[in-house]
């Protein structure tokens, strides 16, 4: 019976351990999101502990939600929408430049992006205008997209030709040097317009550090990018 019950263990724990970076990282994420909408429900003064908010940033207030707001979402559909794009281009991503840097270069771009979005809402999104372009210092961010365009960032380098789709639009496909620059446009044409809660600053600081890392890998293993490259044109 002990027998059998440590088997069970065994194998249980080698599922755990064959699972993707990314999927630990999805798996995480609806943990977190769910918990932060079950806590808001009960008080929404909870959201000041995983949302990030410009404003209390620069007054040095809860600082690690330019952590935690990466893993929280506005929503069911947001949470859905991203974790599904993650899925899609995390999976190779994470093959291609390996798992532990997989993880640090998620995190980090994560990181950046709420950074510049802080600081660029905070010297820039006082006005009107400024808000639409740069975002609002009192309006709360959240969501992982950040990350999720360093990923799309870091095709555009290493895999430039590899066609992308809209989510909503799966019949229309561009190579990934045209589809992801052209997201980041029309999406932040929309919010100035419209005034849509859209974090575009986060877009571009995670699809700048992507840019920025697939620069450093291709210069450092040409050969291999070229290889890479020839498999998936």
């Amino acid at each position: 019976m002990n027998y059998y019950k440590i088997r069970r263990k065994k194998k249980f724990s080698d599922r755990l351990n064959r699972l993707s970076v990314t999927s630990w990282i999805i798996i995480v994420t609806a943990i977190i999101s769910i918990l932060s909408f079950v806590l808001i429900k009960i008080s929404e003064s909870y959201i000041d502990y995983f949302a990030l908010k410009p404003a209390s940033i620069l007054q040095g207030k809860y600082l690690w939600t330019i952590l935690t707001h990466m893993f929280v979402h506005g929503g069911i559909a947001h949470l859905l929408i991203n974790m599904f794009v993650l899925f899609s281009l995390g999976g190779l991503s994470e093959r291609i430049i390996g798992r532990k840097r997989f993880l640090w270069f998620y995190l980090i771009a994560g990181l950046f992006a709420g950074i510049l979005s802080v600081l660029l809402a905070g010297f820039f999104g006082a006005s009107e205008l400024g808000a639409r372009i740069f975002g609002s210092p009192d309006i709360y961010m959240v969501g992982a997209s950040g990350a999720i365009f360093a990923i799309a960032g870091l095709y555009v380098i290493l895999l430039p030709r590899l066609k992308f789709m809209i989510i909503f639009l799966p019949f229309f496909a561009l190579p990934a040097y045209i589809m992801i620059p052209l997201m980041l446009v029309v999406m932040w044409v929309i919010t100035i317009l419209l005034n849509a809660p859209i974090g575009n600053v986060a877009h571009l600081g995670g699809f700048l550090v992507g840019i920025a890392y697939g620069l450093y890998l291709k210069k450092r293993y040409t050969k291999k990018v070229k290889i890479l490259q020839r498999m998936f044109r």
